[in-house]
């Protein structure tokens, strides 16, 4: 019919409310703790739900009963009358269940806290993390030699151990938040704050900075993977090695373009003359799993279109556009997905 509006089909209640129990789940959200700080924070809120949510039942079920009993009362002018016996009772046993609710509380905020605290005798891995505008920069403290060994975007830690991350900023304040497998924490600059974490699970988990710190906030994240204590050594001494060789030509002249060119005044490639510190560390970049903080997929293309126009794709980065020939961009791709 002309001029009637088209009817949008809604959908239903359930799927809504399958849809919002969705948001419980994954590898970003704090209600599937995979740490041992995560799970104690997360039986800490249960408890609070329950002791918050019986107090809140009692309230609207005595509310429920007054309006009962005034609803069979006859409208009168209002009169003073003598005290109930049965009032005062029931007010005293309110009073000793709120006072026992926030003793319950109080109890198991303390024995949270202690657990957290205890985690501190078991460190067995140093880790600094650096928010830089808009990245994380990530250095381990090898536990074999002391020396460190810087990565980008990308924390691993091992199951079962805890990891001391020590919290810094370049910049702004920025927040880290893993919430699967610890709370989150303040990065001020000209601080050091410290966070214990102690993995319960492996697998993938996201972190994100949860402190508005400019333009590319939302894209600022921070892959997490847990591995077993086996596999997280193997993949440090990886780390710990210089860049691989050039494999054929067209990765040589890239390594070549980096070094002679401004890649090298910012980006260090361990084992090359590439030794710039203002960006990320590039020497086993394939080996992670996104380009710019999250914002893409690792891949080739991923990796070229970065460096020819990263302020289109990321407007405000740090990073400027680096003019490059057609060959020589295609050649630096090349070489830095081979970093793995």
């Amino acid at each position: 019919m002309v001029g009637t509006a088209p009817v949008r089909p809604t959908a239903p209640p359930a799927l809504g409310a399958v849809l919002l129990l969705a948001g419980c789940a994954g590898r970003q959200t704090p209600l599937a703790p995979a740490g041992m700080q995560a799970g104690a924070t997360f039986d800490l809120f249960t408890l609070m739900l329950l002791v918050g949510g019986a107090a809140y039942g009692a309230v609207l079920l005595f509310l429920a009963i007054a309006m009962w009993r005034a609803s069979q009362r006859p409208l009168a002018e209002p009169q003073l009358e003598p005290a109930d016996p049965g009032l005062r009772a029931a007010l005293w046993l309110w009073g000793a269940a709120v006072v026992t609710g926030l003793v319950v509380l109080a109890g198991g905020s303390f024995v949270v806290e202690r657990a957290l605290a205890s985690a501190r005798t078991r460190e067995t891995l140093l880790v600094r993390v650096t928010a830089h505008q808009w990245w994380w920069r990530i250095a381990y403290r090898d536990p074999a030699s002391g020396a460190w060994i810087e990565t980008a975007n990308e924390l691993h830690l091992p199951v079962d151990l805890t990891a001391r991350i020590e919290l810094g900023s370049s910049d702004v304040i920025h927040s880290f938040w893993v919430p699967n497998v610890a709370g989150k924490m303040d990065v001020v600059p000209g601080r050091r704050n410290a966070l214990d974490v102690t993995p319960r699970r492996i697998g993938w988990f996201r972190g994100q900075c949860a402190e508005f710190c400019g333009a590319q906030h939302a894209h600022m994240a921070l892959d997490v993977k847990v591995d077993s204590a086996a596999d997280f050594a193997a993949w440090l001494a990886a780390q710990a090695r210089p860049a691989t060789a050039p494999r054929d030509s067209g990765a040589a002249r890239g390594l070549a373009v980096i070094t002679t060119g401004p890649c090298g005044l910012c980006h260090v490639v361990r084992g090359t003359r590439a030794t710039g510190r203002a960006g990320p560390d590039l020497t086993h970049l394939a080996s992670r799993r996104s380009v710019a903080a999250g914002l893409f997929p690792m891949s080739r293309g991923a990796v070229q279109g970065w460096i020819a126009q990263p302020q289109a794709l990321k407007p405000g980065t740090m990073m400027p556009a680096v003019s490059l020939s057609a060959a020589d961009a295609d050649a630096v791709s090349h070489y830095l997905v081979g970093l793995k």
